[in-house]
């Protein structure tokens, strides 16, 4: 593929631009907004993971204005059906009953970001079709194809309250390329900005001073596979990416050490081919945006736990405790593979 280095780099100062932007109207969240930005140029979906209230919605909803293009929310519920995404029955004015379109289709091609509040309430059978959708960024429904080419999904977990919920089975979470942590804001300036300045007490406010549609969501596509062609990899960092990798499945044998676990008996199965890919596309975009044509292991580090941790599948003895385990070992593994 023959590449546009000038184009590129206009886009790069376009991306920069619109952290940036993202950045002063969602306060503290800059790790976050990063690693969506990443996501949308890696053109990947991302799991959000975070406790209540502590600014998912708002990033999602200011990203969406950023980017351009419909947005649709839904809430996860236990009595939630696959047709529910499809289409709506309702009884119109005249007492007659309608169908409409639901939130999958009801945009077409112009659907960018779809966001799946608490997707963990949604029965498995509304995950299934959520994958499928995911991979395809198509959906069937009233006897024709529907196609979203620039859709991303975007999900968060409830992690507070256990009953009457469904947790992702290890397929539908290896479909994220990134597990992204939003965190309450540590900085106390920013805290008792978020308490004591009115501008942040009103979302819909806060997002409407967002300029619309900072870049060009149907140029999109073409900006990933463009900045996939252009960021090259040693055969050293090559070699780097799978031995981290690799590692993932067998801890043990690169002195991996971690308290009351035997790391030997830790993982079930290691990162997927698909997840060695998603950390590579993830990576580049790494580089790209920090101005890079060739990776380095930083890159690599940047985005790991991001999209690999979530990919990692512990034995069950060990699963309840994975929120515990996962960060440490990413930390460890990351310290003890050589890097080059």
């Amino acid at each position: 593929m023959q590449v546009d280095e000038e184009w590129l780099e206009e886009w790069r100062q376009h991306a920069l631009r619109m952290m940036q932007q993202l950045a002063a109207i969602v306060v503290g969240q800059s790790a976050a907004i990063r690693m969506c930005t990443i996501a949308v140029f890696a053109r990947g979906h991302v799991l959000l993971e975070g406790d209540v209230g502590v600014g998912k919605t708002t990033l999602l909803r200011a990203l969406s204005r950023a980017v351009g293009g419909a947005y649709e929310r839904v809430e996860g519920t236990i009595d939630m059906m696959p047709s529910d995404l499809i289409y709506y029955t309702y009884i119109d004015d005249a007492g007659k009953p309608k169908v409409s379109e639901g939130p999958l289709v009801r945009h077409g091609k112009s659907l960018v970001t779809f966001f799946f509040n608490e997707i963990n309430r949604a029965r498995p059978q509304v995950h299934s079709l959520l994958l499928r959708f995911m991979a395809e960024r198509t959906v069937s429904a009233f006897n024709r194809e529907y196609h979203s080419p620039h859709m991303l999904v975007f999900a968060d977990r409830n992690r507070i309250e256990k009953e009457e919920t469904f947790e992702l089975p290890s397929a539908a979470r290896d479909r994220f390329l990134m597990d992204v942590a939003v965190h309450a804001p540590a900085d106390e300036g920013v805290q008792k900005a978020l308490m004591f300045e009115p501008r942040y007490h009103d979302p819909d406010e806060l997002i409407r001073q967002l300029p619309e549609a900072l870049i060009d969501y149907l140029q999109l596509n073409r900006v990933a596979r463009q900045i996939q062609a252009y960021v090259g990899a040693s055969d050293t960092l090559r070699d780097y990416a799978l031995a981290l990798c690799r590692a993932t499945a067998n801890p043990a044998t690169v002195g991996v050490s971690l308290a009351d676990v035997d790391a030997a008996d830790l993982v079930e199965a290691g990162a997927s081919p698909r997840g060695m890919s998603m950390l590579l596309r993830a990576s580049r975009v790494v580089a790209w945006l920090d101005g890079r044509d060739v990776l380095i292991p930083e890159d690599l580090h940047d985005v790991f736990a991001a999209t690999i941790a979530h990919r990692v599948f512990f034995r069950p003895v060990h699963e309840l405790r994975r929120a515990q385990l996962a960060a440490p070992l990413m930390r460890q593994i990351l310290q003890r593979v050589p890097a080059p």
